[in-house]
């Protein structure tokens, strides 16, 4: 073959590959266009600092939205991080047929689906507590959370040098003291990107609300009453016939969206990816 017969070649491909990437590329930009050009009008400072309004009047904001969205993560992050770092923990230490178990259990957990979560989180603790609630509504966010950091934190752990935890061992810390104070610090970078990717993952997610958190018109910091979520909002609102509703619904999207490509630039970004 020529090599004018190789560039061409080469150009062909170079700009097929090019254009398969734009057409990815294409929904997600029409969607951003979408949601930026729609939501725009309906950000102010009341969007931030006010309760919602009643249909038809003026003003109004997505305050008790945006606390009980931050109630919920925090609730969920409280939970899923030990855990989720502990199993990450065993699973890169341990092997064995009980470690092979964990494994699997976190991959089918983070196979199923989000409203299946719901639904337990509803007979775990909504029906107990006899009530809606945050507590329920951030245990199912939890669970949905929590084989990310797992995961995260197995892969960490297992990509640090052997040489880390031999120089521990070598000056005579026990094996605990070396995981506590040399292998989880060395591994904190990618930990904290696996729990950033988990907020991430769990900040969007409408259905296993609905069975738990349920929603609240009112600002409630109680984790034992029902609280109201941005995606929540957006739900309920875009379901609605009143027009000044789903303009605060694509404000709320935008609120959200700018939240989770936040959260994305800071994981590729974050401090400590300069080390």
């Amino acid at each position: 073959m020529s090599t004018r017969a190789r560039r061409i070649k080469d150009r062909i491909f170079k700009a097929t590959i090019l254009s398969l990437s734009l057409l990815t590329l294409l929904p997600l930009l029409l969607i951003l266009i979408t949601i930026i050009s729609k939501g725009y009008s309906a950000i102010s400072l009341d969007f931030f600092t006010k309760l919602p309004t009643p249909p038809g009047d003026p003003g109004g904001g997505i305050l008790n939205s945006i606390v009980g969205s931050l109630l919920l993560i925090a609730i969920a992050v409280v939970i899923s991080v030990p855990t989720g770092v502990g199993l990450g923990l065993y699973l890169s230490e341990t092997r064995g047929p009980w470690a092979s178990l964990v494994e699997i259990l976190i991959n089918t957990l983070q196979g199923i689906p989000s409203i299946v979560v719901g639904i337990l989180a509803y007979l775990w603790i909504v029906k107990p507590l006899g009530g809606f609630s945050a507590l329920s509504g951030g245990v199912a966010l939890a669970i949905i959370m929590l084989p990310t950091v797992a995961r995260a934190t197995q892969e960490t752990l297992i990509r640090l040098p052997t040489s880390l935890k031999e120089a521990g061992l070598s000056l005579g810390a026990s094996y605990t003291r070396t995981i506590w104070k040399v292998i989880l610090p060395s591994a904190m970078p990618g930990i904290l990107s696996g729990v950033l990717l988990g907020v991430a993952r769990i900040a969007g997610e409408t259905a296993p609300l609905l069975f738990t958190a349920f929603g609240n018109p009112y600002l409630n910091l109680n984790p034992l009453k029902p609280v109201d979520a941005v995606p929540l909002l957006v739900f309920n609102y875009a379901m609605s016939p009143y027009s000044d509703w789903h303009q605060k619904a694509w404000g709320a999207s935008l609120v959200l969206m700018v939240f989770i490509l936040g959260i994305n630039i800071t994981i590729r970004k974050g401090p400590w990816k300069r080390r």
